[in-house]
C-alpha cells in the first residue's frame, strides 16, 4: 500500500537500458528527487513524496541496478556520469526544462555533477549527506579493502566484495544498522533490506567498482557549481562524515544545515525535517513564497484538539464521540477537529463534528480491505 499513487509513469531508454520514473503532482515548480546508491531504489523516497506533490510537481526514478530499472552487467556502466545521462533523460522524457535537484548520499553527488555539467537543467539544488568522492573516508585505502580478500569480516570488514558473494544479507544487515543509527529504527532497517534484496551482490559490487572507474570530481568541480544550493547532514552520519559534507559546502561556498542527532538517512528517519527543509529551499530558490501568516502565542489561542479516528469498522468511532462529548464537559471552550476517512467521517458529520480539511489528503486505510472483501 502506498500513500500517494503517481499521476503518470514509464520508461526512457538510453543506450540499451532502460531507466523506471514516476511523476507525482501538478505544481508549476518541479522536484527531481535523486536515486542514491542502487543498494535501495525510489521507494526510499515515500515519506518525501505525498507531502511534496501536494505543493510541486515530483519526479523520482529508479537508478539503474535495482527497483524497475534494467540491471546491466559489468562496471562501465554504473559510471557516475551514466547516471547523470540517466536523469537528464528522464528530465526530457517528462518535457522538464530544469528542476530544482535533490540528493542524498550518491545522489548528492550526483546533484553536484549534474549542476556542474548540465547549469541549464538546474534551478538549484539540495545536497543530503552528499557522498562526494574527496574529504574524510575516502581515498586508496578504502578501494583495496573493497577489492582484497580480508581476514576478518567483522564491522566494515564486510564492505568488501568477497564477503558479498557468501554472505550478502550478512552486509546489508550490518550497513543499514550503520545507517539508521538513531533509536527505533527498527523499520527503517528492514525497508532498507527489503529493497536492497530486489538486486543481487554481483549487480551492487558493479555499482561500487563503477565509481572507481568514474572520472575524476575533486574539488575544483564542485566550486564550479553557481545554482544556489544548500547542504544538510546528520552530525552522527556513519557512512558519510559530516566534515566532508562540511568539506562540500565550503567547496561550492554553500551554507551546511546541521541535523543533530541525525544518522546518513534523514529522508526516512527525520522526514518531516526534511520535506520542510525541501520545501523552503524550493520556495527560497524559486521565489515561490508561502502566504503570510499570522502567529498568535500559545496563552493567546484557543484550546484545541486534532483527534485522530481509524476508519476500520465504526465501533470505536461512537466510542471517540462519547470521549469527545467528555471533553467538552470537562472544557466547554475546547474545539476538536477529526482528521478521520470513511466511514467514520459519514459517522462524524452526522454528529455535527468538524472534519479537518486534511482528511481529504490521506491515503484511505479500508480501501483494500473493502476490495479483498468485495
Amino acid at each position: 500500500m502506498r500513500a500517494r499513487l503517481p499521476d503518470h509513469e514509464g520508461f526512457v531508454e538510453r543506450a540499451g537500458v532502460r531507466t523506471f520514473f514516476e511523476v507525482h503532482g501538478t505544481g508549476a515548480t518541479t522536484l527531481l528527487l535523486l536515486p542514491c546508491w542502487s543498494i535501495v531504489h525510489s521507494r526510499v523516497w515515500k515519506a518525501q513524496v505525498p507531502f511534496l506533490a501536494r505543493h510541486y510537481r515530483v519526479l523520482t526514478f529508479d537508478g539503474r541496478g535495482n527497483g524497475r530499472s534494467d540491471r546491466p552487467s559489468g562496471a562501465a556502466a554504473y559510471r557516475a556520469d551514466e547516471y547523470v545521462d540517466d536523469a537528464i533523460a528522464v528530465l526530457d522524457a517528462t518535457g522538464t526544462g530544469s528542476a530544482v535537484l535533490v540528493g542524498f548520499s550518491f545522489g548528492g553527488h550526483l546533484a553536484a555533477l549534474i549542476a556542474a555539467h548540465h547549469p541549464e537543467r538546474v534551478t538549484s539544488a539540495m545536497l543530503i549527506a552528499p557522498a562526494a568522492p574527496f574529504g574524510p573516508g575516502t581515498g586508496p585505502d578504502g578501494q583495496r579493502a573493497f577489492l582484497e580478500p580480508l581476514p576478518v569480516n567483522d564491522g566494515w570488514a564486510k564492505y568488501n566484495r568477497h564477503y558479498w558473494q557468501h554472505d550478502y544479507r550478512g552486509f546489508l544487515e550490518y550497513f543499514f544498522a550503520q545507517a539508521f543509527c538513531e533509536p527505533h529504527s527498527t523499520k527503517q532497517i528492514e525497508d532498507g533490506i527489503a529493497w536492497a534484496c530486489e538486486t543481487d551482490a554481483a549487480t551492487l559490487t558493479d555499482t561500487v567498482l563503477g565509481r572507481f572507474l568514474s572520472g575524476p570530481a575533486d574539488e575544483e568541480l564542485y566550486r564550479t557549481v553557481r545554482c544556489p544550493t544548500l547542504v544538510v547532514h546528520g552530525d552522527r552520519d556513519a557512512i558519510v562524515p559530516h566534515a566532508r559534507g562540511q568539506r562540500v559546502a565550503e567547496a561550492i561556498g554553500a551554507p551546511l544545515v546541521t541535523l543533530e542527532g541525525s544518522g546518513h538517512i534523514p529522508v526516512a528517519r527525520q522526514p518531516v525535517v526534511v520535506n520542510r527543509l525541501i520545501r523552503d529551499f524550493a520556495d527560497r530558490t524559486t521565489g515561490r513564497l508561502a502566504a503570510p501568516r499570522i502567529l498568535r502565542r500559545g496563552l493567546g489561542r484557543a484550546r484545541r484538539v486534532l483527534y485522530l479516528s481509524s476508519p476500520i469498522g465504526l465501533g470505536h468511532g461512537r466510542r471517540d464521540l462519547a470521549i469527545a462529548r467528555r471533553l467538552r464537559e470537562l472544557r466547554p471552550e475546547l474545539a476538536i477537529d477529526w482528521l478521520a476517512q470513511h466511514p467514520v467521517t459519514v459517522l462524524l458529520e452526522q454528529a455535527g463534528e468538524r472534519v479537518h480539511p486534511a482528511s481529504a489528503l490521506l491515503a484511505s486505510e479500508s480501501r483494500h480491505i473493502e476490495g479483498e472483501a468485495g
